[in-house]
C-alpha cells in the first residue's frame, strides 16, 4: 500500500479534549410558519433571523431567552411532519416564575408536575423521567423533577424543567456563570434565604462574612457541590 493510501494512525491518548462541537440549532417542523414566528414571537424569545431566498424557501431562527441554542423553522427546511418535535426541554431555575411568565403572554401551560420514581408506564406524554405525571412540584424540592408542558399551535411539545443544581461534573466550578439576571437573581434569593438559616445555627449573629458565604454557596449549588452550613 503507497504512503497516499495508508489512514492515519488512530488517537490513542483517551484524555485528550475533543473538538469543541456546540449545538446550536434545533429544527421545529410547522405548517404555516407566519403563525408560528407570532407564537415564538410572543414567547418574547429574541428573533436572529427571517430569511427569503425565493417562493419555496424561508428560514426564521429563534433564541430562548439566555439560550445558548436556537431553534429554526420555514418553509422546506425540514420534511418531518409538523407538530412532531416533542420532548424539547427548557431548563428553568424557578418554574413558578416560568409559568407566570407564559400565562402573562397568553399562553396555556400545564400544572407543575413530578413524576412517579420508578414507574415508567401510564398513558401521560412521554417525557424524561417516564409517563405517568403526578400533581404538584418534587415534594422533595429535589432539581430537575419538576416538570410544566406546553405546545405551539402546531403541536410541538415543549417542557419547563427546574434545575438548581446541577449534578456533580456538570459544571465546571471555575467558570460559575449566570446567563440571565432572573438566574442571578433567583440564585441570591436560595442563598439568602439558605444563609438565614446558618445564621440561626450559629444564635442569630450577623455574619460579617456572608458576601463570601454567598458566594460558597452559590458556586457549589450551580457546581453539584456540597453546600456550606
Amino acid at each position: 500500500m503507497s504512503n497516499a493510501m495508508r489512514s492515519e494512525p488512530p488517537i490513542e491518548n483517551p484524555k485528550t479534549r475533543p473538538v469543541d462541537t456546540k449545538l446550536e440549532v434545533v429544527v421545529i417542523p410547522v405548517s404555516d410558519v407566519n403563525r408560528a414566528k407570532r407564537f415564538y414571537d410572543g414567547l418574547g424569545w429574541r428573533l436572529d433571523a427571517d430569511f427569503t431566498n425565493d417562493a419555496d424557501f424561508r428560514v426564521i431562527q429563534f433564541t430562548p431567552p439566555g439560550s445558548g441554542c436556537a431553534i429554526i423553522f420555514g418553509r422546506n427546511v425540514t420534511a418531518a411532519a409538523p407538530g412532531s418535535a416533542q420532548g424539547l426541554y427548557l431548563i428553568v431555575s424557578d418554574i413558578d416564575a416560568a409559568r407566570r411568565d407564559l400565562i402573562a403572554r397568553g399562553v396555556e401551560v400545564s400544572d407543575v408536575f413530578h413524576d412517579a420514581s420508578g414507574v415508567y408506564a401510564g398513558k401521560d406524554e412521554p417525557y424524561l423521567f417516564g409517563r405517568l405525571r403526578i400533581a404538584g412540584r418534587d415534594p422533595e424540592h429535589r432539581s430537575y423533577r419538576s416538570f410544566a408542558s406546553f405546545k405551539d399551535p402546531d403541536g410541538n411539545g415543549w417542557l419547563f424543567q427546574e434545575v438548581t443544581t446541577r449534578l456533580p461534573g456538570r459544571i465546571d466550578a471555575d467558570e460559575t456563570a449566570f446567563s440571565t439576571s432572573s438566574d442571578l437573581a433567583s440564585a441570591l434569593r436560595r442563598a439568602a434565604a439558605a444563609h438565614g438559616e446558618h445564621e440561626k445555627r450559629n444564635g442569630g449573629k450577623h455574619d460579617e462574612n456572608w458576601p463570601d458565604w454567598y458566594a460558597e454557596y452559590m458556586v457549589n449549588e450551580q457546581a453539584g457541590r456540597e453546600l456550606p452550613l
